[in-house]
Parts: structure tokens; C-alpha cells; sequence
């Protein structure tokens, strides 16, 4: 494994992302097996996140059904995995922030979310949303000088 993977996988154990993506994956009754590069694949739980194809916590890849996904999704995902690294533990809420930021200016979470779009919007599933325009209406016009 390259380092910068086996880096990844101990920045994620020591912060407890992956312990946390483990721990959602044992609730959901996933299977476990491991994955390329250091990851953790979850897959075919007895329960569903709803409205989430994929999610990823840390190493761990939580994975709708038993395959095969596509490898964009995967790269995807596994770009995630090193956001959660590179944040170490304020990953949760600056992604959160940038899903409110994205629903405030395109109206969904993931096209102004720049997790997402660093992580590869279309690769994710997401269709790309323009932003939404500030100002409804006419234009504001300067006051009659006179």
C-alpha cells in the first residue's frame, strides 16, 4: 500500500472517523470486507440510509446492495476518505456548513458544496445545479438625483 493510503488509514483511525463509519455500519447489519487502497467496504445492510446511495465515514465505504459500483463512484467515495483525513476531526461540521452554503445557493447540498464538487459532482451521481440568482425582481435602481 502506498503511504500516502497507509497515512490516510491512521489519520482516520486516530481522529475516530473510521471507528464511527464502523460503527453506522455494524447499526445498518453491513457486511464488512476490505477494500483498495486501506478502505473499508460495507455493504448489503439489512437497513438503508435513506435518500444516500453511497456514504463515506472515515475508511469506511457504506455501499447500497452488493455490487458492482461503478469507478467513478468509487473514486468518488474514496476522495471522501481522504477529505476525512486532511480535515482530521472539523470534517463533519465545514462539510455540513458547505452543504448549507450549497442549499442556500443552488438549492441542494451538493452543487455549491465544495466537498462534492472536489470529490467529482457527476462521478457522485449529482446533477449540477446552477446557483440561484441574490436579487428576485427588478433591478434595484439608483434614487431621482434633483
Amino acid at each position: 500500500m502506498r503511504s500516502a493510503y497507509r497515512l490516510r488509514q491512521v489519520v482516520n483511525a486516530v481522529n475516530f472517523s473510521t471507528l464511527s463509519g464502523l460503527v453506522l455500519a455494524k447499526f445498518l447489519g453491513a457486511q464488512l470486507r476490505r477494500g483498495p487502497d486501506g478502505l473499508v467496504l460495507a455493504t448489503s445492510g439489512r437497513r438503508q440510509l435513506p435518500y444516500i446511495g453511497a456514504i463515506t465515514i472515515g475508511n469506511v465505504i457504506v455501499l447500497p446492495g452488493a455490487g458492482p459500483w461503478s469507478a467513478e463512484l468509487m473514486a468518488h467515495e474514496t476522495r471522501h476518505a481522504g477529505q476525512w483525513a486532511a480535515c482530521v476531526i472539523v470534517f463533519l461540521p465545514l462539510y455540513w456548513l458547505a452543504c448549507a452554503w450549497s442549499f442556500a445557493r443552488c438549492g441542494d447540498h451538493f452543487s455549491g458544496n465544495w466537498f462534492e464538487r472536489d470529490a467529482g459532482l457527476h462521478a457522485g451521481g449529482y446533477l449540477e445545479r446552477p446557483p440561484r440568482t441574490l436579487w428576485r425582481g427588478k433591478k434595484l435602481n439608483p434614487p431621482a438625483s434633483g
